[in-house]
């Protein structure tokens, strides 16, 4: 399929775009409130601490959380010290590979997670059944999936979040 040159400020592609950041962005803040309300620190902590419960043993490298969270190294590594500072995280450095860390649920981040993520679930079914259909919610997911892998490609290497991400640690 062809693209079309861009032509003016209401070609209908900016627009799209710009609904996608900007149901983003809503998104973010209608979650925020209730995440706050159910104990959850910071939409930010939350999006770290939820990638890490939905992980193999609860723990994800460093550089790969950096970017599933968006984030840079330096902005995760302070987002984790906060964490850990509350014992909601822990890290430990990869066994065969002394350059690679970890960050890990501690069990009162996975009782954190245990509480929040029920109230978490029932906002997003009460948001997706009020806007979708269960076929356009599945359609909506398949193509952000899409989205999601082709700016990652698109990305790689490109001075992003999560740029020359470090293979797994050996054995793990």
């Amino acid at each position: 399929m062809a693209t079309p040159t861009p032509t003016t400020a209401d070609d209908e592609r900016l627009t799209t775009v710009g609904l996608l950041f900007e149901s983003a962005a809503g998104l973010r803040r209608l979650f925020n409130r209730r995440l706050e309300e159910a104990g959850a620190n910071t939409q930010q902590s939350f999006d770290i601490l939820i990638r890490l419960a939905r992980s193999e043993d609860t723990e994800l490298r460093m550089s790969e959380l950096a970017m599933q969270a968006s984030l840079t190294p330096s902005g995760l590594t302070r987002a984790v010290d906060r964490l850990q500072d509350q014992g909601l995280v822990a890290r430990r450095t990869c066994p065969d590979d002394r350059r690679g860390s970890f960050a890990q649920l501690t069990p009162a981040g996975r009782a954190l997670m245990a509480d929040v993520i029920p109230v978490h679930v029932a906002q997003i079914d009460q948001v997706l059944e009020e806007v979708f259909t269960p076929a356009e919610e599945a359609e909506f997911g398949s193509m952000l999936r899409r989205l999601r892998d082709y700016t990652r490609e698109q990305n790689a290497g490109g001075g992003c979040p999560g740029e020359d991400i470090a293979p797994p640690c050996p054995g793990v």
